[in-house]
Order: C-alpha cells, then structure tokens, then sequence
C-alpha cells in the first residue's frame, strides 16, 4: 500500500492528536534548569480548563486494549504506513498510543476496532491456523489485501473492510497530524513575510484569473 494513499483516508478528527505532536526545542542557557517536563502533560494544559486536563490524565492513567491488540495494532500501523526513505514507520510516530488514547477518548471506536482485530485473527487462523502477528509478511498482506480495497472486495469480507477502514483513518490521522508527517508530506505550515498566494492554475479553474483583488 501506498503511504501517501493513506491521505486521502483521513476522517477522523484530531481531537487528542495533539498529545503526539512534538513541541518546539528551545536552547537552555540557565544553568540549574528545571526537571524537564513531559511533552504530553505540556500539551494537555496549554489553554485548557482544569476539568479537561483532569479527563485527559484519567484517560492516559487507563488502558482499554490487551497486550496482543495492540501487538495486532502495530503491526497494522506499520503495514499501513511503513518506514521509508522519507521518514519513519506509523509506530515510530506514535500511532499506536494515539489509537489507545482515542479510543478512550471516542468510546464509539471500541467495539469496533475490538471486534474487527477479533475477526482479524479467526480470519487468520481460518486459512493458517494461527493468529495475526504470528502469521508471516506474506501471510499478512494477504488478508490486508482482501480488505484494504472496498471496492474489490468479497461480500463475505464486509466485517474485515469496515475495520481496516477504521484502522487506516485512525492511523493515517495519528501519523499526519505529527512533526514526522508534516514532514513526511512537505508541510511547512505559515512562514513569517512569505505569501505566494493561489496557483493560477487553480484561479483560473474557477474563473478568476483575471479577478482584480483591489
């Protein structure tokens, strides 16, 4: 699968996907500086009410998911946005901590992403008689590529494409909302002093290349 490809995916609000975006280095000249401070407690309080921070720690405090979902988890991640010449994998990002995170924070994703690694693995064991992060690469995509692509799809693999698109808009959202995939895809964001503006090309789709925005 193409890493890129999983952009156009992207559905899922980045409500807490702040909790993985790595704050702005600062060069300390005190000499007795203070204890450093956890990035995500960082984030969690910038502009916050209390009642908010105090949810959000609750939820970091709890887990929802077993050691083996989430061991099936990243390895889906990382099918779905593996490590390349341009940047690093879904995991190293992250990803697997932020879907811990959301679904927690989204209870309408539990169920769901819980059944569909369920169904993952009775498919697996069905046609090689072990569960998913036991089965081989090639084994893996296999099953990935019988639900990754709604449209070719089989019917009876309905269950398995509804998850696998859950699992690509979570990952693709917990990925491109980080430092590693602004820079995976080039974003730089706003840059002091500097506008380009709208491509003409794009002006002159709608017909307003000529527009005078005096």
């Amino acid at each position: 699968m193409k890493r890129r490809d999983s952009l156009k995916f992207i559905g899922v609000g980045s409500i807490s996907a702040g909790l993985f975006l790595e704050s702005c280095k600062v060069e300390q000249k005190d000499p007795n500086p203070p204890p450093a401070v956890n990035k995500a407690a960082d984030i969690l309080t910038a502009g916050r009410e209390p009642f908010e921070i105090e949810r959000d720690k609750k939820l970091l405090s709890e887990t929802f998911f077993t050691n083996d979902e989430m061991a099936t988890i990243t390895v889906l991640a990382d099918i779905i946005i593996p490590k390349d010449e341009v940047s690093g994998s879904a995991t190293e990002a992250g990803v697997p901590d932020f879907i811990e995170f959301i679904v927690k924070d989204l209870p309408e994703h539990q169920t769901p992403m819980r059944g569909g690694l369920r169904w993952l693995d009775m498919e697996c064991y069905g046609r090689f008689e072990k569960a998913f992060v036991d089965c081989s690469p090639e084994q893996r995509l296999q099953v990935v590529d019988d639900i990754a692509y709604p449209a070719k799809a089989k019917p009876e693999m309905g269950q398995g494409v509804a998850f696998f698109n859950r699992m690509r808009d979570l990952t693709a959202t917990g990925f491109y909302t980080t430092e590693m995939g602004f820079a995976d895809i080039g974003y730089k964001g706003n840059l002091p002093g500097t506008y380009v503006g709208v491509p003409a090309e794009v002006l002159e789709e709608f017909g307003l290349k000529e527009l005078d925005w005096g």
